[in-house]
This record gives structure tokens, sequence and C-alpha cells, in this order.
């Protein structure tokens, strides 16, 4: 089946999800700079507000086409000037082959910009090879491995004031997620008062959902190691389940140093491409979570690649939650014990899935698989009032 097109276009619409009160963001590395630590949290789109989503679609032969997103414009930008000339007349269902030599087509694409954007073709590739054969994705991958996937409850945007975050963390826990990240707002430019402040809020939710309940933190690389290290000891009584980005994942001997500071697990990968990337963590003892995403890492060819190291390893895999749908079908097509959780991002999703016709989401804390050809991912044309081409 030969690529006809490589479409890139964005629908326009009123928000339809639920709302959420204003919360607070995570610690973010220019936060050591005073002029930036000052921006503020989280708000939520108004029910009815203007909304939009940017989408790539490969079109093949014979009326099929592969969809997927929403993606970003740093994505759309690449795949209109260089993969979108490149991919036009190629075979469509060669998945690996594209995959191979997409990645060697730039000298400065093995990460980055360029790494995300080979992801959202890639994806949309395997939604069509899905189609073509009439079965979801995670069939052509080996699966299913089960018929649903648990979720933890990813809490980015909530408030983290300890009272608020532990009603909040009750609340989700009594939905039936048996898991729960949530994210830390202060590092090194905010001194013992804002350290104070982040293990006040991780023994609030703690408390508020016992002792034997998993919880997750995440730092998105806002630390340093000397900080992170000292939050890792201090959250021993905690016993986070893992302690997600405390620096950047390229500094892999900064990623020993914080994991030989306590017992409390270290995870990253959320902002690492490729498998060479990810085998330097592993192979240097560096990383006890893996969190590659596949609208990033290179799409759920090589997500499939990494789920292989990471079980090579025994390394847990559980992609961070960007989307949901890609990661759901690699999860469904590995083992448990490989991949044993996807990322349920509370605040993101319902905006992420607004135009959709089906939408996933967990009940009682675990995600069904889907059950239609290809990823799943079907836009309502009903919740759509406009659409045009993607413009640069």
């Amino acid at each position: 089946m030969k690529i006809q097109d490589v479409q890139l276009f964005t629908v326009h619409g009123p928000y339809q999800g639920p709302t959420f009160p204003p919360g607070e963001r995570q610690a973010q590395q220019l936060d050591i700079y005073p002029e930036f630590n000052q921006r503020s949290g989280s708000t939520s789109s108004a029910v009815g507000a203007p909304y939009q989503a940017t989408y790539v679609e490969v079109v093949g032969e014979d009326g099929l086409s592969g969809l997927w997103g929403p993606i970003q414009d740093f994505q759309s930008f690449t795949i209109l000037r260089q993969l979108r000339p490149f991919l036009v007349g190629r075979d469509a269902l060669a998945t690996e082959l594209l995959f191979d030599q997409m990645i060697r087509m730039d000298r400065h694409g093995r990460s980055g910009f360029f790494m995300t954007a080979v992801s959202a073709v890639d994806c949309a590739l395997w939604d069509l090879k899905g189609k073509a054969w009439g079965q979801p994705v995670y069939r052509l991958l080996g699966g299913p491995t089960r018929p649903s996937v648990p979720a933890y409850a990813s809490m980015l945007g909530f408030s983290i004031e300890p009272e608020a975050a532990a009603a909040v963390a009750a609340e989700y826990k009594g939905l039936g997620f048996k898991a729960q990240k949530w994210f830390f707002r202060y590092g090194p430019g905010d001194g013992d008062v804002g350290m104070e402040l982040n293990l006040m809020m991780a023994h609030a939710v703690r408390e508020a959902v016992g002792e034997e309940y998993t919880l997750m933190f995440d730092a998105f690389m806002g630390w340093n190691v000397s900080y992170a290290s000292a939050m890792v000891r201090a959250l021993e009584s905690v016993r986070p389940f893992w302690m997600e980005e405390p620096v950047p994942p390229e500094r892999v001997s900064e990623f020993r140093k914080i994991r030989a500071a306590s017992q409390v697990p270290v995870a990253t990968g959320e902002h690492v491409y490729t498998r060479w990337q990810t085998k330097e963590l592993l192979v240097n003892q560096a990383v006890d979570v893996l969190q590659n995403d596949p609208d990033w890492t290179g799409g759920i060819t090589e997500l499939v690649k990494i789920a292989t190291l990471a079980s090579s390893f025994e390394v847990p895999l559980v992609a961070h939650g960007h989307s949901l749908l890609a990661a759901l079908h690699v999860a469904g097509s590995q083992s448990p014990a490989t991949v044993p959780y996807v990322e349920y991002l509370i605040r993101n999703q319902p905006g992420k899935q607004n135009f959709h016709r089906e939408f996933y989401a967990p009940e009682q804390g675990v995600v069904a698989l889907p059950t239609l050809p290809g990823l799943g991912l079907v836009l309502d044309e009903n919740k759509i009032e406009r659409r045009a081409p993607w413009q640069v």
C-alpha cells in the first residue's frame, strides 16, 4: 500500500469536557531564576470555550488512512517540511523500514523535535496498518496479554496545598485508582522553605491514601543533585514507588548519585529518545523505572524495542502519558511484569480527547483495550465546527 499523502489539519470546536478548580504547576528548570519562578499555576478550560487540536493523517490507497493526534506545532512543522516529501509514494505498511529511514534522514534528528515528529508519523502508520488488517494494533504486536491495563492517576495541575491535595487524593482513591502521582512545585530556587512545603504535601497525601497505597512523585527536571539527594532521603518515610525526573535524563552520572542517596526508586524517560539513549540509563544502573513516551521517543515502533530492553534489564516500563492510545496498545501487547501501568493525566485527557468519538478513560482504575481496528482514534464530526489545513 503506497502512501498517497501526509496531511496535517486542525479542528476547531467547543470544549466539552469537565472543568477543574485552579491548581498549581510543577517545578521547572527555569525556576532558579526568580522572574520565571513567579509564573502561576494551572487553569481549566470552560465548557463551551473555543478549543482546537491538530492531527496528522497518513493517506493510503483504497480509502484507508491512519490518524494520530493531537500533536504539537513543533511536530507539525517537521512533518510538513521534512517527513511528508520523503514519505509520499513509499510503502505505508513497512513500518520498520520507514522508521529506520526517517531516523537516518537528518544528522540532528536522533532526538528532540525531529524525533517527536517521527513518533507522530509512526503512530499514524500503525493506525493505518491496523485498519489494513482489520485488527487493533495490540494484536499486530502480539497481544492482548490482558483485557485491560491498570492506570495510575496523574495529578498534574491540582492544588498542592496539603489539605486540598489530601482531599483530592482520597477522592481519586475512592474512584478506584490503585496508584497516584503528585507533582512537586518547589526546587532549589525556593530554599529550605520550598523543600518543607514539598514534604508537607507528600506526607499529607500519604496520610490520606494510607500506608499501602502506591504513590509516585515528579520533579520535572527542576532539581539538582544535592537538592534531589536531600529530597529522596526525606521521602523515605513516605515510601514512593518512584521519584520521577529529579534532573534531566542525559545526566546519567547524576541519576546514579541520586539513586545511591536513598532507598527511593528513581524514574525517567519522558524526555529520552530511542533505544540507544535508554540503553545508557540501563547499562549504567541509573534508573529503576523507564517512562518513554510513544509520542516522543520514536513512536510505537521504538517503544516496543524499549520494552524489550526494559524486560531484559528487569526494569518496568510505564510510558509517560502525553497521550493514551499508543501507550495503551503497547501495554496490551506486553507482559504485565514489563508494563504494569499506563499513565492517565486526570486534567489533561479530557482536552486531548475532546474531538474523539470514543473516550478512553479508566473505570475502577483500569482502561479496557480498544476493540476498533487500528488505534481506535476516530474523530467525531458532530463535535467539530471547522476543519482547516495546519498553518505554519
